[in-house]
């Protein structure tokens, strides 16, 4: 292990233990900040593990994350809380597994709307089964927990994911996928199996997703499908993955931090105009940064670079 490497596990393990402490300080609100901040973080990491390389635009963020919210309200008051969590992390792998055989041979649009409408449509089930069955159209989460604990488990939960998505993106099946989301054809020519690769990576980032919405759950204390399926988060992690940059490992965290702060004010101060900003932003990333901040951060600096080097006389010019 160089220098170098060891001077970026010791930053990390820095910022790891300021993020653990914060909580001491920070005060009731900016708990529930950081949570909420750490909660983006996460759905944003996990949503390029998959659609970054790819290109396949997800919008079944929700779905997920609703299952795992449900789940802990349905299985709190008769399993463990440890395994109410293995569970909900079961639940989204099986329906991610199933969702995945069914519709990753679908590529652009089609996978746009058929995510969009997935969720919409465990939306609609689930109420029909509160409303038809049990009587009720919501759950109370009653669990000991306090805010901080919740935030615990998302920092670590955030720890997984990016070591995860570090891991993935040098590993062989990130760059299987990779090289599907420049040319499907090629891939497959290379010897590459499709369905394999990409439900592979589409079932961690879903599993990831759904234990998100397991672990925010006792947040609510009551849960309804209103609640926990609304479609604005799925929007609201695509767009912070693509300002970031969806292909880069920090673009997604770059993209949260700075996008839920905005949109925390925004909301704060512009409750009624709060999705029609939220929709002119989604148009500005796709027009103006497409490839994210850091990429476009990135090309800048190449460009003045090459510009500088052209500049700068040669040893025989000199001479």
């Amino acid at each position: 292990m160089n220098i170098v490497n060891s001077i970026k596990i010791v930053s990390y393990g820095i910022v790891l233990l300021i993020l653990s402490i914060i909580p001491f300080v920070a005060g009731p609100y900016g708990v529930e900040l950081l949570t909420g901040l750490m909660g983006y973080i996460i759905l944003a990491t996990a949503w390029a593990m998959f659609s970054g390389p790819t290109g396949y635009i997800s919008l079944a963020t929700v779905a997920f994350f609703g299952i795992g919210a449900y789940t802990v309200a349905v299985l709190s008051e008769v399993l463990p809380y440890p395994l109410v969590l293995l569970a909900a992390a079961g639940t989204g792998l099986v329906v991610s597994l199933v969702v995945g055989l069914a519709t990753l041979r679908l590529a652009g649009v089609y996978f746009v709307i058929f995510t969009f409408g997935l969720a919409e449509l465990i939306r609609q089930l689930v109420t029909w089964y509160e409303v038809n069955i049990t009587g009720t159209l919501g759950r109370y989460v009653f669990l000991p927990l306090e805010p901080v604990h919740i935030y615990w488990q998302l920092l670590f939960l955030a720890v997984v994911t990016l070591v995860t998505a570090a891991y993935v993106s040098k590993s062989r099946s990130g760059f299987a996928l990779r090289i599907i989301g420049d040319d499907e054809t090629v891939a497959q020519h290379c010897g590459i199996n499709l369905a394999r690769t990409k439900l592979f990576l589409f079932a961690i980032s879903a599993t990831i997703i759904t234990l998100v919405g397991a672990i925010q759950a006792p947040r609510w204390v009551y849960i309804e499908p209103a609640i926990v399926f609304n479609p604005t988060l799925s929007f609201m992690t695509l767009i912070m993955a693509l300002l970031g940059g969806s292909r880069q490992l920090w673009g997604p965290l770059i993209g949260a931090v700075t996008l839920f702060m905005l949109f925390e004010w925004l909301s704060t101060h512009f409750p009624n105009h709060y999705s029609i900003i939220l929709g002119f932003l989604f148009i500005t990333i796709v027009f103006f940064v497409p490839n994210g901040v850091l990429e476009f951060i990135k090309k800048i600096l190449v460009r003045r670079l090459k510009k500088s080097s052209k500049t700068i006389p040669s040893k025989r010019e000199t001479a």
